[in-house]
């Protein structure tokens, strides 16, 4: 694992998803991205994915991380599908598995999408939006999920019903999107996002 430094207290990385399917045209690509951020009181973790698990090269990248800043590691997961390595990192750390909104460190908000099934995370002094499934990097820019990944909900979403869902996140100061899967948005993120969510009719 290679820690991607994106701006001073900020890393991204990608591993291969165990559950990747070459045959899925509407799935994932086989590296999903995962984010460490350097709070004033915690070091934390989103949607954190090692592979393989019982692998300490693997982690050493976050190891140094962790020794070195010597705070509390604080794990926080954007939909309840990206369980991932949560738990493997819960234990090497002793950290707190945060959910949702409860009990977030210092720097980090949460932006609730209950109509998506989805908690994304907004770091403002890195200017950064890391969302999960709702949000995917796509060439030139970003898109919203397609429908099908949203059908286990109880009212599936159609792309000009998400596209609206996400519309208040343009209120926010966006300078980078740190999407799961795809690539990354790392300069012009809100004309980004304000493109996707036009596009599809939000």
């Amino acid at each position: 694992m290679e820690l991607q430094r994106i701006a001073d207290g900020l890393w991204r990385w990608t591993a291969q998803h165990p559950e990747w399917d070459p045959e899925d045209d509407e799935g994932w690509d086989q590296e999903v991205g995962s984010v460490l951020y350097a709070a004033p009181d915690a070091t934390v973790l989103i949607d954190p994915l090692v592979v393989p698990e019982d692998d300490d090269a693997a982690w050493a990248p976050l190891d140094d991380v962790v020794r070195e800043r010597g705070l509390p590691v604080v794990v926080l997961t954007t939909i309840e599908f990206h369980s991932r390595s949560r738990e493997a990192a819960v234990r090497r750390y002793d950290a707190r598995d945060v959910r949702g909104d409860g009990a977030l460190p210092a720097g980090v908000e949460a932006r609730p999408l209950p109509d998506a099934g989805e908690t994304m995370y907004w770091l403002p002094a890195v200017a950064t939006l890391v969302p999960g499934d709702r949000l995917l990097g796509a060439p030139g820019g970003l898109r919203p999920s397609p429908p099908d990944w949203t059908g286990y909900m109880p009212r599936p979403l159609e792309a000009p019903e998400l596209a609206a869902v996400l519309r208040p996140l343009l209120e926010l100061p966006v300078e980078r999107v740190l999407v799961s899967h795809g690539e990354p948005v790392l300069t012009d993120a809100h004309d980004a996002l304000a493109r996707a969510v036009q596009r599809h009719g939000g």
